[in-house]
C-alpha cells in the first residue's frame, strides 16, 4: 500500500490530498467497497496534518466518493451503481432486444478495450492478466463454477484497465455490473451447455494471449468470436431450457393421465 499513495510534496492542502485520491479512483486503483487506510496511518503516508486529511476526507465524502462507516473506517463509495438504477435494471431484463443490444455493445466496447490494452499494457498490467488466467484454469480444474463465473468477469475487467482510458473503464465496469448480476445473460444456462466451459474458457486465454502478446488485431478478434459465441450460446441454453419445460409438463400430464386411468380401471 505504501507505494499507492504519493507524498504530498508543496502545498500541503486539504485539495492536494483530495486530488490524488479523486486520481485513484478514476484510474481504477481503488474499486467500490476498498477500504482506505486509518487516518494515522493514511496522514503519514501522506505527510499531512491530521486535521488537513480529515478535511480532505470530509469533502471527498461531500462529493459521494467515500463513505465512513461507524466502526468500519473509510471507503470507496459505490459510484458505479447509479449508472444504472434499479428501475432502468428491471425494465431493460424484461425486453429481449435490451439483451441483443447489450451483447452487441459489449462487442463493440471490448473489442475497443481488448485493441488499446494490447498497445497499452505494462509489465505490471501484463502479470495480472496471466495471474487472473492462471486461477480461471485452476478454476475449470476443480470445476468450481462460482469461481469460473466471478474470474469470467475479473478478466474482462482487467483488461478494460489496462486500456488505460478512464472513460472506457468505467462505462465498461458499469456493463460488468449487469454481467456479473446476470441481468441480461443467465450464465449459469450457458456453463451447463455441453463443452462450453471448456470453450468458455479458450476463448479467454486467447483474448488474454493477444494481449500479453502485443497483438491487437488478434486481441479484437478474439473479443468479437467469444461475444459471437456467447450469443449463440444464450439463445441455444434458452431453447433448451423451454424445451425442458414443455418436456416436463407433458411428462406430468401424462403420468397423470395414466394414474387416473389405472386407478380407474380397480373398479
Amino acid at each position: 500500500m505504501d507505494e499507492i499513495f504519493t507524498r504530498i510534496e508543496h502545498a500541503r492542502t486539504s485539495d492536494e490530498v483530495v486530488h490524488q485520491i479523486e486520481g485513484l479512483i478514476l484510474e481504477g486503483v481503488f474499486r467500490a467497497g476498498d477500504r482506505l487506510p486509518g487516518e494515522r496511518d493514511l496522514s503519514r503516508r501522506f505527510d499531512v496534518s491530521r486535521p488537513i486529511l480529515r478535511d480532505a476526507l470530509k469533502a471527498l465524502e461531500a462529493k459521494g466518493l467515500l463513505v465512513s462507516r461507524h466502526g468500519g473506517g473509510t471507503h470507496v463509495a459505490d459510484i458505479i451503481g447509479e449508472v444504472f438504477t434499479k428501475p432502468v435494471r428491471d425494465l431493460v431484463a424484461t425486453h429481449k432486444k435490451a439483451a441483443r443490444d447489450f451483447l452487441e455493445y459489449r462487442r463493440e466496447l471490448e473489442s475497443v478495450a481488448a485493441d488499446y490494452a494490447a498497445r497499452r499494457a505494462t509489465d505490471d498490467d501484463r502479470t495480472m492478466i496471466a495471474g487472473i488466467v492462471v486461477r480461471m484454469k485452476e478454476a475449470h480444474a476443480d470445476r468450481d463454477f462460482e469461481e469460473e463465473v466471478a474470474l469470467d468477469v475479473e478478466l474482462h475487467s482487467a483488461i478494460g484497465e489496462c486500456a488505460h482510458n478512464v472513460i472506457l473503464l468505467h462505462t465498461l465496469r458499469s456493463c460488468y455490473r449487469l454481467l456479473a448480476d446476470d441481468v441480461f445473460v443467465n450464465r449459469t444456462l450457458i456453463y451447463g451447455l455441453p463443452g462450453a466451459r471448456d470453450d468458455l474458457l479458450a476463448q479467454h486465454q486467447a483474448i488474454a494471449e493477444a494481449v500479453l502478446t502485443g497483438d491487437p488485431a488478434g486481441a479484437r478478434t478474439a473479443v468479437r468470436a467469444h461475444i459471437d459465441y456467447v450469443e449463440r450460446a444464450k439463445e441455444e441454453a434458452e431453447r433448451s431450457e423451454a424445451w425442458q419445460k414443455i418436456s416436463r409438463l407433458r411428462l406430468m400430464q401424462r403420468t397423470g393421465i395414466e394414474t387416473k386411468k389405472s386407478a380407474g380401471s380397480t373398479h
